[in-house]
């Protein structure tokens, strides 16, 4: 993909040193961010939300023809090693990159004195809306190489050069209205309306205004003039009230669901619809029980799901098993052949282990790792469900009474909110109905826990970190709980190992400091397939 750069030769000229190693960023120009944005839109796809993250995904791609069709670009900013050439100062390494034919950032400069180099920033800063591609901060590097090496780096970040982040960039504009989104879990997400306008780079008509107390905080009015501006330079955000019009009162989130007007209710800071029948949640959960981490219903996009729920054919999860290929094949832009292939797909889920299920369903609080670690400790759903309803017991302290919400079994990584959670679903007839109703529709709901338990990787706990050869992640953790070992998110000094693939972050480097082994991918598979025992000594990586 980044043979297709223009700004990389694949050939350097008769000067180039006989090995040069350098370090550069690829970038989306702005004008080239507004056509693709523009193409997106028009062919009716998601648009990216910024230029970085449309340089990352062109990167991606597994088509290189694809790749070039986003007109990437590249700046060179250091030379890591060369043979054949001597440089003694940084300026030395950027003309010549330049010599080479590689392309380096303009407006670079040579500063002798601070108050020069903090001038030069500060010059930089106000022509950020002028230049042709976004920049978020400058750079302040000693020039002397000789230097840099005396002076060293640590672990994360060099001595020899300091980043300075400006601002966001701030424009004011008017609030029109705000929108009402019911999420899957029910909570009503506020999203305000703006007049459009150019901000870092891009067109923003829309903010997020994330809940009532934040629109009460800065006392937000529909048609007030309103500062905005991109958090991190990229989410839409609005700041604060400039003015208010003429009459405006705050403004308040509605106290019925917008979707099924049933009443909703506060819950910490979000207000929440909790009732089963609500459309606008009903979509939402069954894109969530047909996604790939949970029942993994290949070909149940969320346009199709939607297609089944506006011609009455599905009203819940459970409805999907009841999908005969006629129904399906009579949607638009559905033949038999799709119907088949989409029922058959259906079918096939009905294998997954109870884990997935309990995932897919979409209990709060209840992610995929939460519902791993309850189906191994309980072996079913009847089980679960059991247990569920013993959590609530009654402590008393000091003559007191304190509710305390705790599973049967004590769960390492199930606390309190998990277990009040299942209590609550699983108190609801309903929920129960539907558990009842997807046994009968031919679903696993009974386990095999104990077999996690053994296996060369028992008793070990794993972090992966970084991009694998020959899988991703998901598969790397399924195959290690498959044979008996842990995977967790963060590096602790209870990590046993550390899996690390390509562009591993400050998990290796946490691992290494805390002298966690590091193993490779192959390490990995050769450890399970031998019963070998992995190195000890933690990989050193320049």
């Amino acid at each position: 993909n980044l043979r297709t750069i223009l700004d990389i030769p694949h050939k350097l000229n008769a000067n180039a040193p006989a090995f040069l190693e350098v370090r550069g960023e690829v970038y989306m120009p702005r004008a080239v961010f507004g056509r693709l944005a523009d193409a997106q839109k028009a062919a009716g796809q998601k648009v990216f939300k910024n230029p970085r993250n449309a340089a990352a995904g062109g990167l991606r791609q597994k088509d290189p023809a694809i790749a070039a069709q986003r007109e990437l670009r590249i700046f060179c900013f250091n030379v890591q090693r060369v043979r054949g050439a001597a440089f003694t100062t940084h300026t030395d390494c950027l003309q010549a990159l330049q010599q080479l034919g590689l392309c380096v950032i303009p407006g670079w400069c040579l500063c002798d004195t601070p108050t020069q180099a903090w001038e030069a920033v500060e010059r930089i800063g106000a022509q950020r809306s002028c230049l042709p591609f976004d920049i978020d901060g400058a750079v302040i590097k000693i020039n002397s190489l000789a230097q840099r090496a005396a002076l060293g780096s640590t672990s994360k970040f060099p001595k020899w050069a300091a980043a300075f982040k400006y601002p966001p960039e701030e424009r004011e504009t008017t609030l029109l209205n705000v929108e009402i989104a019911v999420g899957r879990t029910g909570v009503l997400t506020p999203t305000a309306v703006l007049a459009p306008v150019l901000l870092a780079g891009s067109t923003v008509a829309r903010a997020t205004l994330h809940n009532q107390d934040m629109i009460t905080e800065k006392d937000l009015r529909l048609g007030d003039t309103v500062v905005v501006r991109k958090a991190g330079d990229v989410i839409p955000e609005v700041v604060r009230a400039v003015a208010h019009a003429a009459g405006s009162v705050s403004y308040r989130l509605p106290s019925h669901c917008p979707s099924c007007g049933e009443a909703v209710t506060r819950d910490g800071a979000a207000l929440r619809c909790f009732s089963d029948n609500c459309p606008a949640q009903l979509l939402r959960r069954l894109t969530h029980f047909c996604a790939r981490g949970a029942m993994d219903i290949e070909g149940l996009s969320e346009a199709i799901l939607q297609k089944l729920v506006d011609a009455d054919l599905v009203r819940g999860v459970a409805d999907l098993y009841r999908l005969a290929p006629a129904q399906i094949a009579n949607l638009e832009k559905m033949g038999e052949k799709s119907a088949q292939n989409l029922v058959a797909a259906i079918a096939t889920s009905k294998s997954r282990e109870p884990a997935r299920l309990l995932f897919a369903l979409g209990i709060r609080f209840v992610g995929d790792d939460i519902a791993k670690l309850l189906m191994r400790a309980y072996a079913s759903f009847d089980q679960l469900v059991w247990a569920a309803a013993q959590t609530n017991t009654i402590v008393c302290k000091n003559g007191r009474e304190k509710v305390e919400y705790r599973l049967e079994k004590e769960v390492k990584g199930v606390g309190t909110v998990v277990a009040q959670s299942l209590q609550a679903y699983f108190a609801n007839p309903a929920h129960l109905a539907l558990v009842e109703e997807l046994r009968a529709l031919g679903l696993q709901l009974e386990g095999s826990a104990p077999a996690a338990q053994t296996g060369p990787l028992a008793g070990k706990t794993f972090v992966l970190t970084g991009t694998f050869p020959t899988m991703d992640r998901k598969e790397a953790a399924a195959l290690i709980e498959a044979h008996g070992g842990k995977v967790s998110a963060g590096v602790s000094s209870k990590t046993t190992y550390v899996i690390a693939g390509e562009a591993a972050g400050s998990k290796l480097t946490k691992a290494q400091n805390l002298g966690v082994p590091v193993l490779t991918e192959e390490e990995l598979l050769r450890v399970i397939k031998t019963c070998a025992q992995p190195p000890t000594i933690p990989e050193k990586i320049d």
